[in-house]
């Protein structure tokens, strides 16, 4: 379906007003910039601000959905023989293989994670974000497995398979903010993620195993 006037208006504005809003947090500092100085800057009222953005927060992160999402959409569509870790394993390295902005690789993201590490309000968001992403990789996982209530397993491979996602990503920002070049802390990503992935067990890669064609 055609994207309408009205929704393109909106899409826009939305756009607009979270550009704005970065520019200010890389120049400034997330915690130095108001959203009534956001809502200036945009030519916009603080309500209409509000109305795309309920937090202040979310005027940064304004992708978390899709972050929070990721694991699980991945699991939701492994290939034919293919494991749920195994689908979260190529997920990553596919990331990580084309510097995507999704693992925090593109170019300035440096400077864009210095302002999360500098600001408690985005740290705790961001541990919301992953605690909400585990929970629904769990509930992904008992549902595509069909796992009975009491089962234990569906939180226990989550709990490992968020792992890998929270230490891959603290190591990419560690080296970013340290003023690494996306295209060595890639490489040196991909030898990370290998290291990781040997180190989760049989039964975690196996799990979930989507039967073949």
């Amino acid at each position: 379906m055609a994207e309408g006037l009205r929704e393109r208006k909106k899409r826009q504005t939305r756009q607009h007003i979270s550009d704005v809003a970065t520019g200010l947090f890389l120049e400034r500092g997330f915690d130095a910039v108001t959203v009534a100085e956001v809502a200036e800057a945009a030519d916009v009222s603080v309500n209409t601000v509000y109305n795309y953005f309920p937090a202040k927060e979310d005027l940064f992160l304004d992708r978390s959905r899709g972050v929070v999402e990721r694991t699980s959409r991945d699991v939701r569509g492994r290939a034919p023989g293919e494991s749920a870790a195994e689908a979260v394993l190529r997920g990553l390295q596919e990331d990580v293989e084309v510097m995507s902005g999704r693992v925090g690789l593109n170019p300035g993201m440096g400077k864009f994670l210095v302002v999360v590490q500098e600001a408690n309000a985005l740290q705790a968001r961001l541990w919301h974000m992953q605690r909400e992403g585990l929970a629904l990789l769990a509930a992904t996982l008992r549902e595509e497995t069909r796992a009975a209530a009491d089962d234990p397993l569906p939180e226990l491979i989550a709990g490992q398979l968020s792992w890998v996602n929270s230490a891959l990503y603290d190591f990419i920002r560690r080296e970013m903010v340290a003023g690494g070049h996306p295209a060595a802390v890639s490489r040196a990503a991909l030898g990370v993620l290998d290291e990781m992935a040997d180190l989760l067990g049989q039964k975690v890669l196996n799990y979930a195993r989507r039967p073949a064609e």
